[in-house]
């Protein structure tokens, strides 16, 4: 058997590709999340791949399998040369985990992901880490004959990564969870696995949380609708008017709360692509359940000024009283076009007045709409986000199925690094924060179906393979990891240790480390660059500590 330790920015292919380096020792902060990888191939192909790893090491040690999954829809249709390959088939991305400390030996490379999670007391010294490999043969028994051994030495050095300023925003779609998982939304099932997820989101950095006070009229084609999925209870009769229930809501900002949420995001007041039409609410009036905005209300209509002027002041009244009035965001429309304006701007003039100082925050491309006042915090994709910069107050970018060439993503058919980048190009653009759309979308296009993401990883060919989500939904509701997600992790990580050198040496200095002029479209395109930013930091830091 040949064992190899290698980085965390390969991928492994499960047919012959360039020969990774191998990766043998590197150094760590206490309280860091270390990944690498362990790759395996049989020099002849056994009768049967299951085998059992052992794990030596005085660090809490994670082992997960690299499973490949289908990529039908590789890139879009603009992408640039920086791809691993740009043809359909099977590419590593999920991380799962083992049964029993066993793992399948499939034909060709086989690569495990070992994650290290660093103590924040851990003694700075070198700590080495053993791996032994034997073979489980048939039925079913362990041969305790070494058929192989690894070993990896992770230097834990004397300084601890700041707290993440940055605000991330991956938007969470909690009725993706209770579709794929076939349980009732918001019951206490569904509860159960939407704290799962959302403590795997925190546990990566996603610090800001989608908040569905409606259902989110988001990727919902002219008509179509996502299955209701509210936290507003909303009773009305002509009477009494609107009363709402907000236990709910309630309930899941003290969720976010404990899983260690720095910001909400309320769902957008208007639908997506220019604010024309109102979000589907849903109503109870007397004994029946009604759809009284949607689709077939126009953003304009009084009905819905009427609404929004009832709900906002007890929807902000108990934001206060949780203390959460410098902590939420609410938005318009998301990506509004600039021939959408004027629809954008009685939106806004509708909707501001009620907000009582409270920011809205809005993904766009068009500097126009800042220019005329009408959001506050855009969020331009990181393709478009040149103009903002030096002309807002707090710098957002984001990416989606649309940003492919030169800049940064997190395809699975892209190299890691293309991800990882983008921890460092958030500190030489000094980001407040970023935003992308699916942390967990498995709905295809428009929301018109459920789509099985272990063999659709494109919404049934509507993105690029890995666009709309970080993670898969495993067994018993509980969230698998991906490639993708952990690598974006390692960015953010590096943003930590250029901010805590920044309180060091000024920000200067810590530009001129990092060595090169770098800018969305224009960075090193090499694995080894990335990794000698980090060695020059850690280095750095171990001499000012």
């Amino acid at each position: 058997m040949i064992v190899k330790t290698i980085h965390s920015l390969e991928k492994v292919f499960f047919d012959r590709s360039p020969e990774p380096a191998a990766w043998n020792a590197d150094v760590a902060a206490r309280g860091e999340v270390y990944s690498f990888q362990v790759m395996l191939e049989p020099e002849t192909m056994p009768e049967r791949g299951l085998y059992r790893v052992a794990v030596q090491s005085e660090l809490p040690v994670e082992v997960r399998q690299v499973q490949s999954v289908p990529v039908r829809q590789a890139v879009n249709c603009n992408p640039d040369d920086d791809f691993l390959r740009k043809e359909p088939g099977l590419y590593p991305d999920l991380l799962e985990e083992l049964d029993e400390d066993r793992f399948q030996l499939f034909y060709g490379r086989q690569t495990l992901w070992v994650t290290v999670r660093v103590p924040e007391d851990a003694v700075p010294e070198e700590y080495p880490i053993r791996f032994e490999f034997t073979r489980v043969e048939w039925p079913n028994r362990w041969n305790p004959a070494l058929v192989a051994t690894a070993e990896f030495r992770l230097k834990v050095e004397d300084f601890a990564l700041p707290p993440q300023q940055l605000l991330r925003l991956e938007w969470f779609h909690a009725d993706c969870l209770a579709a794929c998982y076939g349980v009732p939304c918001w019951s206490e099932e569904h509860w159960r696995i939407v704290e799962a997820f959302l403590r795997n989101a925190l546990r990566h950095g996603i610090n800001c949380i989608y908040t569905p006070l409606w259902t989110p009229p988001l990727d919902t084609g002219l008509g179509g609708e996502r299955p209701t999925c509210q936290l507003l209870d909303i009773e009305y009769s002509p009477e009494s008017g609107y009363r709402f229930d907000f236990s709910r809501l309630e309930r899941y900002l003290d969720l976010g709360l404990a899983c260690g949420a720095e910001r909400f995001a309320m769902s957008h007041f208007f639908t997506q692509w220019g604010a024309k039409f109102t979000p589907k609410i849903v109503v109870r009036e007397g004994k029946c359940e009604v759809k009284r905005f949607g689709w077939h209300v126009k953003a304009t209509n009084p009905a819905y000024r009427e609404f929004l002027a009832a709900l906002m002041p007890e929807l902000l009244a108990l934001l206060r009283r949780k203390g959460l009035e410098k902590r939420c965001f609410f938005s318009i429309s998301d990506e509004p076009q600039l021939e959408q304006l004027d629809d954008y701007r009685a939106a806004v003039e509708l909707v501001k007045p009620l907000l009582e100082g409270f920011p809205t925050l809005e993904a766009l491309s068009s500097f126009e709409f800042f220019q005329k006042g009408l959001v506050e915090n855009p969020i331009p994709s990181n393709d478009h986000i040149e103009p903002f910069v030096g002309h807002v107050r707090e710098l957002w970018t984001y990416y989606c199925c649309g940003q492919e060439l030169l800049v940064p993503n997190r395809f699975i058919a892209m190299p890691s690094r293309r991800n990882r980048i983008m921890g460092i190009l958030a500190y030489v653009y000094d980001l407040t924060g970023f935003l992308q759309w699916g942390f967990n979308f498995y709905f295809s296009q428009y929301s018109r179906k459920l789509i099985d993401p272990f063999a659709s990883t494109d919404s049934d060919g509507a993105f690029p393979a890995g666009d709309p989500f970080l993670v898969y939904p495993g067994r018993g509701g509980k969230p698998l990891d991906s490639i993708r997600h952990e690598v974006f992790y390692d960015g953010l990580q590096d943003l930590r240790a250029l901010r805590l050198l920044e309180s060091k040496i000024g920000r200067e200095a810590v530009l001129a480390l990092i060595g090169e002029h770098l800018t969305m479209k224009e960075y090193p395109r090499r694995d080894e660059w990335l990794r000698g930013v980090r060695e020059r930091v850690y280095r750095e830091l171990a001499a000012k500590r």
